[in-house]
């Protein structure tokens, strides 16, 4: 078996957890269907932020075209893929091992070349390569230590890239919905996929974020309607799931 450094943020009881769970990454009505869910709406501001940030026509077949993309925490490819096609070079890295031979078979099926690791951001940091974008999504409020993380993807991007970093708020609301509803009643996930007192402010994130020498730019949230059962992006409700933009600055 493969084996990676244990590094800082590592936490190998996090990584446990999806790598029970690896399978089921494409299965819509599996372990990962809030993801599935959540996808479109995740799908529809990292291109809008992406195609802002450099300039790019969002009508064009490949957008994406001549941008390096790492996709952290990749799991089964499910942000790694509509990125591919949409024309951006991608490596998608994670820790947890059985997630990648998954993730590679879905890509070579729908015919999509993807650069997917069994590997670290500190890993990957160490040996100097950086990423025109780094996609962050739900990875933070899993790690170990969520500061020297978020320096380690400061590293990962070039000056003026763009890092988009979606995770958890941490309140009595984000409590009853990802834990109580999404893992206790709806059975979406398996309990103890999340520790509500790893979740993280909005206003803690953006501090971080700075401290790690980013620039935070944009916060969003991802609102679901239990009633349309559908998600949707909000400029003031980041009380559950929320999103956001930041960018290495120049040098």
């Amino acid at each position: 078996m493969n084996t990676i450094e244990n590094t800082g943020s590592v936490d190998e009881a996090e990584i446990a957890k999806f790598e029970a769970m690896a399978a089921e990454w494409w299965d819509p009505n599996g372990k990962f269907k809030p993801l599935h869910q959540m996808n479109p709406c995740r799908l529809g501001y990292v291109i809008d932020q992406i195609c802002a940030e450099f300039n790019r026509d969002m009508k064009a077949a490949t957008p994406l075209s001549g941008l390096r993309l790492l996709d952290i925490g990749c799991g089964g490819g499910l942000l790694s893929e509509p990125m591919a096609r949409l024309g951006a070079d991608v490596v998608g890295a994670d820790a947890a091992e059985r997630n990648i031979p998954v993730a590679k078979l879905h890509a070579e099926q729908s015919g999509l070349t993807i650069d997917y690791r069994h590997t670290t951001a500190e890993a990957l940091a160490k040996t100097g390569e950086q990423f025109d974008v780094v996609l962050n999504m739900e990875v933070v409020e899993h790690v170990a230590d969520p500061q020297e993380y978020l320096r380690t993807c400061h590293n990962l991007l070039r000056p003026g890239g763009l890092m988009i970093c979606s995770t958890l708020n941490r309140n009595p609301k984000s409590y009853a919905m990802a834990i109580v509803g999404a893992e206790q009643i709806m059975r979406w996930l398996p309990k103890g996929t999340h520790d509500w007192n790893k979740f993280i402010t909005p206003d803690e994130l953006f501090e971080m974020l700075s401290q790690a020498g980013l620039n935070p730019v944009d916060r969003k949230g991802f609102v679901f309607n239990p009633i349309r059962w559908s998600w949707s992006i909000s400029d003031r409700d980041l009380s559950v799931n929320y999103v956001t933009a930041s960018i290495r600055p120049e040098e």
